[in-house]
Protein backbone atom coordinates (compact mmCIF):
# COMPACT_ATOMS: atom_id res chain seq x y z
CA UNK A 1 0.00 0.00 0.00
CA UNK A 2 1.65 3.52 -0.64
CA UNK A 3 0.92 6.25 1.19
CA UNK A 4 0.21 9.58 -0.30
CA UNK A 5 2.87 12.09 0.41
CA UNK A 6 2.11 15.29 2.70
CA UNK A 7 2.15 17.46 -0.18
CA UNK A 8 -0.54 15.34 -2.30
CA UNK A 9 -2.69 15.29 0.84
CA UNK A 10 -2.52 19.47 1.36
CA UNK A 11 -3.14 19.88 -2.29
CA UNK A 12 -6.37 17.70 -1.94
CA UNK A 13 -7.44 20.31 0.84
CA UNK A 14 -9.40 23.16 -0.44
CA UNK A 15 -7.82 26.26 -0.68
CA UNK A 16 -10.22 28.60 1.56
CA UNK A 17 -9.84 25.35 4.49
CA UNK A 18 -6.26 25.54 4.20
CA UNK A 19 -6.14 29.41 4.55
CA UNK A 20 -8.53 29.57 7.30
CA UNK A 21 -6.27 26.44 9.10
CA UNK A 22 -2.93 28.62 8.45
CA UNK A 23 -5.33 31.67 10.29
CA UNK A 24 -5.76 30.10 13.52
CA UNK A 25 -2.61 28.66 13.81
CA UNK A 26 -1.31 32.06 13.28
CA UNK A 27 -3.96 33.74 15.45
CA UNK A 28 -2.93 30.89 17.95
CA UNK A 29 0.71 32.19 18.09
CA UNK A 30 0.11 35.16 18.93
CA UNK A 31 -2.30 35.14 21.31
CA UNK A 32 0.22 32.60 23.25
CA UNK A 33 3.01 35.16 22.93
CA UNK A 34 0.40 38.26 24.08
CA UNK A 35 -0.87 35.90 27.11
CA UNK A 36 2.97 34.97 27.95
CA UNK A 37 3.72 38.66 28.35
CA UNK A 38 0.79 39.62 30.34
CA UNK A 39 1.54 36.80 32.32
CA UNK A 40 4.78 38.44 33.43
CA UNK A 41 3.58 42.00 33.75
CA UNK A 42 0.47 40.44 35.97
CA UNK A 43 2.21 38.44 37.98
CA UNK A 44 6.37 39.13 37.86
CA UNK A 45 8.72 40.30 40.62
CA UNK A 46 8.93 44.11 39.68
CA UNK A 47 12.57 45.45 39.76
CA UNK A 48 13.82 48.89 39.05
CA UNK A 49 16.93 49.93 36.54
CA UNK A 50 18.47 52.55 35.72
CA UNK A 51 18.38 53.83 32.27
CA UNK A 52 20.46 55.48 29.49
CA UNK A 53 18.10 56.43 26.38
CA UNK A 54 19.87 56.27 23.12
CA UNK A 55 18.55 56.49 19.94
CA UNK A 56 14.37 56.84 19.56
CA UNK A 57 12.81 56.95 16.52
CA UNK A 58 11.93 54.41 13.72
CA UNK A 59 9.60 55.86 11.10
CA UNK A 60 8.07 51.90 10.49
CA UNK A 61 6.93 51.55 13.76
CA UNK A 62 6.41 54.58 15.55
CA UNK A 63 8.27 56.22 17.96
CA UNK A 64 10.61 54.22 20.35
CA UNK A 65 13.25 54.80 23.24
CA UNK A 66 16.18 52.68 22.64
CA UNK A 67 17.63 51.28 26.25
CA UNK A 68 20.88 50.83 28.02
CA UNK A 69 21.18 49.23 31.86
CA UNK A 70 23.36 49.87 34.09
CA UNK A 71 23.10 45.95 34.36
CA UNK A 72 23.56 45.57 30.63
CA UNK A 73 27.03 45.79 31.59
CA UNK A 74 29.02 44.20 34.52
CA UNK A 75 31.93 42.93 35.59
CA UNK A 76 32.51 39.37 36.25
CA UNK A 77 34.83 39.84 38.96
CA UNK A 78 33.56 40.55 42.43
CA UNK A 79 30.33 38.98 41.23
CA UNK A 80 29.50 35.23 42.34
CA UNK A 81 28.78 32.32 39.74
CA UNK A 82 30.42 31.30 36.32
CA UNK A 83 33.09 32.33 35.11
CA UNK A 84 33.28 32.11 31.60
CA UNK A 85 30.57 32.95 29.06
CA UNK A 86 30.67 33.22 25.15
CA UNK A 87 28.84 35.44 22.58
CA UNK A 88 24.64 34.63 22.13
CA UNK A 89 24.55 31.71 25.19
CA UNK A 90 21.81 32.23 27.65
CA UNK A 91 22.91 33.86 30.63
CA UNK A 92 20.94 34.19 33.76
CA UNK A 93 21.95 36.87 36.22
CA UNK A 94 20.90 37.49 39.83
CA UNK A 95 20.01 40.41 41.12
CA UNK A 96 19.65 42.07 44.39
CA UNK A 97 18.45 45.69 44.64
CA UNK A 98 21.28 48.67 46.26
CA UNK A 99 20.68 51.02 48.76
CA UNK A 100 18.64 53.49 46.37
CA UNK A 101 16.80 50.30 45.38
CA UNK A 102 17.99 49.58 41.77
CA UNK A 103 18.62 46.60 40.93
CA UNK A 104 22.80 45.47 40.97
CA UNK A 105 24.66 42.03 39.78
CA UNK A 106 25.75 39.78 42.04
CA UNK A 107 26.15 37.09 40.28
CA UNK A 108 26.02 35.29 36.87
CA UNK A 109 25.02 31.69 36.09
CA UNK A 110 24.41 29.50 33.18
CA UNK A 111 21.96 27.88 34.85
CA UNK A 112 18.78 29.49 36.73
CA UNK A 113 19.57 29.70 40.33
CA UNK A 114 16.95 29.24 42.90
CA UNK A 115 16.56 33.24 44.55
CA UNK A 116 14.36 34.53 47.35
CA UNK A 117 13.09 37.54 47.68
CA UNK A 118 14.09 41.10 47.12
CA UNK A 119 16.60 39.50 44.85
CA UNK A 120 15.62 38.48 41.51
CA UNK A 121 16.76 36.77 38.25
CA UNK A 122 16.55 37.52 34.90
CA UNK A 123 17.44 36.17 31.56
CA UNK A 124 20.04 37.67 29.04
CA UNK A 125 22.13 36.72 26.10
CA UNK A 126 25.79 38.00 25.88
CA UNK A 127 26.29 40.44 23.54
CA UNK A 128 29.92 40.52 23.83
CA UNK A 129 33.02 38.84 26.47
CA UNK A 130 35.83 40.10 27.39
CA UNK A 131 34.27 44.14 27.46
CA UNK A 132 35.53 46.63 30.00
CA UNK A 133 34.26 46.94 32.96
CA UNK A 134 31.93 49.82 35.03
CA UNK A 135 33.40 50.91 38.34
CA UNK A 136 30.97 52.59 40.72
CA UNK A 137 30.59 55.66 39.13
CA UNK A 138 29.21 53.34 35.55
CA UNK A 139 32.40 54.65 33.91
CA UNK A 140 34.39 52.37 32.07
CA UNK A 141 38.12 51.15 33.27
CA UNK A 142 39.67 49.28 30.72
CA UNK A 143 43.18 49.64 32.53
CA UNK A 144 41.43 46.89 34.77
CA UNK A 145 41.29 44.34 32.20
CA UNK A 146 38.72 43.21 29.54
CA UNK A 147 36.74 41.33 32.24
CA UNK A 148 33.19 42.47 31.60
CA UNK A 149 30.17 41.25 29.77
CA UNK A 150 27.88 42.63 27.78
CA UNK A 151 23.91 41.62 28.19
CA UNK A 152 21.28 42.15 26.24
CA UNK A 153 17.57 40.84 28.25
CA UNK A 154 14.99 42.05 25.65
CA UNK A 155 14.34 45.54 27.71
CA UNK A 156 16.54 47.39 24.79
CA UNK A 157 13.84 49.02 23.24
CA UNK A 158 10.21 50.83 24.72
CA UNK A 159 7.60 52.24 22.32
CA UNK A 160 6.22 55.17 23.11
CA UNK A 161 3.32 57.76 21.97
CA UNK A 162 4.74 58.84 18.42
CA UNK A 163 6.65 62.24 18.34
CA UNK A 164 7.32 62.25 22.21
CA UNK A 165 10.39 59.74 21.88
CA UNK A 166 12.87 62.75 21.49
CA UNK A 167 11.30 64.43 24.71
CA UNK A 168 12.75 61.06 26.67
CA UNK A 169 16.18 60.72 25.31
CA UNK A 170 16.75 64.26 26.20
CA UNK A 171 15.99 63.71 29.41
CA UNK A 172 19.16 63.67 32.02
CA UNK A 173 20.04 59.83 32.64
CA UNK A 174 19.99 60.62 36.10
CA UNK A 175 15.88 61.32 36.21
CA UNK A 176 14.82 58.22 34.51
CA UNK A 177 14.03 54.60 35.24
CA UNK A 178 12.31 51.97 34.64
CA UNK A 179 10.05 49.01 36.09
CA UNK A 180 10.42 46.01 34.89
CA UNK A 181 8.67 42.28 35.56
CA UNK A 182 10.67 39.29 35.79
CA UNK A 183 8.66 36.11 35.78
CA UNK A 184 9.66 33.05 37.57
CA UNK A 185 11.42 31.72 34.04
CA UNK A 186 13.57 35.01 34.02
CA UNK A 187 11.83 36.32 31.19
CA UNK A 188 11.19 40.18 31.50
CA UNK A 189 9.13 42.83 30.50
CA UNK A 190 8.87 46.67 31.03
CA UNK A 191 6.21 47.43 33.17
CA UNK A 192 6.55 51.32 33.41
CA UNK A 193 8.88 53.92 32.63
CA UNK A 194 9.11 56.65 35.24
CA UNK A 195 10.70 60.24 34.91
CA UNK A 196 11.68 61.77 38.15
CA UNK A 197 9.81 59.00 40.11
CA UNK A 198 6.61 60.03 38.16
CA UNK A 199 5.13 57.04 36.37
CA UNK A 200 4.91 58.32 32.44
CA UNK A 201 4.21 55.46 30.61
CA UNK A 202 2.55 52.43 31.60
CA UNK A 203 2.48 49.43 29.47
CA UNK A 204 -1.34 47.58 29.79
CA UNK A 205 -1.12 43.49 30.30
CA UNK A 206 -2.87 43.33 26.80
Amino acid sequence: MRIPSADLVIARVPVLVRAILAMLVLCGAIGLLVQSRASILSSGAEIRLKTEPVDPRDLFRGDYVVLNYEISRFDLVGTEGDRVFKRGETIYVRLAPNAEGFARVVAAYKARPDVKAPEAVIAGTVRSEGACPNDAQNTLQCDRGRTGLRVAYGLESYFVPQGEGLAIEHTERSRIEVVAAVAASGQAAIKRLLIDGKPVYEEPPY
